[in-house]
């Protein structure tokens, strides 16, 4: 349950979310793209925007959010975020796509340097076993960068709304615990790959997620659904955090309360929903 309010409040803190924008990997090159045979691929490779996923059987996964493409001779450099700076060389061949991962000792100035081609190419019908295993963390990582795109400029507002086009499955303008567990499953695909995941453990990482998710799902309606009809709107997603705190009139009539017990009252509540969760 722990994990399940982790992934919620991963979700919220996407409202406030203002990342550096970057060049876009080329429309032709989106998308799933595969190695080996079709009927039982050996890796996986998912193009969005500004990301890659790379899925392989045994080896660890690998997550590029990139925060700068460019030339690099005939491919297309992409640069990861985050301390190590990962990269991914790609380009677009008759026969489909080629990747390099270069060594992260290799200086821009020589790449590729000696790391190995790797030959992709597009699958007309993947497995089921692949769509039912990524076909939601990938839905989740192109609509993240959507999310993003509408947060830059720390917008609440705006945040919520891009939360909510992305999440309404349904079309009726709210989420409901179902749509927002569908968020939440594929945000625990996105950390199980960030964290190098193998597709086994990919897998494992998702049937948790299920359970968890639905019951954060839950949660967060409950504790944002203030007009009872069991969905979030984007209004209460954003209430009392879209700005509109800071008016604050209050009022200078009466007389400032005995505070001492409240810190006690708050104490309580914190300690009984605690042992809730514990559970």
């Amino acid at each position: 349950m722990k994990t399940a309010c982790a992934m919620v409040a991963a979700l919220a803190t996407l409202l406030l979310a203002a990342p550096a924008s970057a060049q876009e990997v080329p429309l032709p090159l989106r998308g799933a793209w595969f190695s080996g045979d079709c009927a039982d691929p050996d890796a996986m490779l998912a193009l969005t925007a500004r990301s890659a996923a790379l899925l392989e059987a045994e080896a660890p996964g690998r997550l590029f959010r990139f925060v700068e493409t460019r030339p690099a001779g005939t491919y297309t450099l992409g640069i990861g975020n985050g301390p190590e700076a990962p990269r991914l060389m790609f380009r677009a061949r008759p026969e489909g796509l080629e990747t390099i991962e270069p060594e992260a000792k290799t200086r821009d100035d020589r790449l590729p340097g000696d790391a190995p081609v790797i030959a992709w190419r597009r699958c007309p019908t993947p497995p089921a076993s692949v769509t039912a295993l990524h076909g939601e963390g990938i839905a989740f990582l192109a609509a993240l960068e959507q999310i993003e795109a509408s947060c830059t400029g720390g917008a609440p507002g705006a945040c919520a709304e891009a939360v909510l086009r992305q999440g309404d499955v349904s079309g009726d303008g709210k989420l409901s615990p179902a749509e927002i567990a569908r968020l939440l499953r594929g945000a625990a695909w996105l950390a199980a790959v960030q964290d190098g995941g193998t597709q086994e453990s990919v897998a494992g990482s998702v049937a948790a997620g299920a359970l968890g998710g639905i019951l954060a799902a839950r949660l967060l309606v409950e504790s944002l659904d203030y007009d009872g009809d069991g969905r979030l709107s984007a209004a209460e997603l954003t209430q009392d955090r879209a700005g509109g705190f800071a008016a604050a009139p209050g009022n200078a009539a009466g007389r400032p309360a005995q505070l001492d017990g409240l810190a006690d009252g708050v104490a309580v509540l914190r300690n009984l929903i605690d042992g809730l969760m514990d559970r």
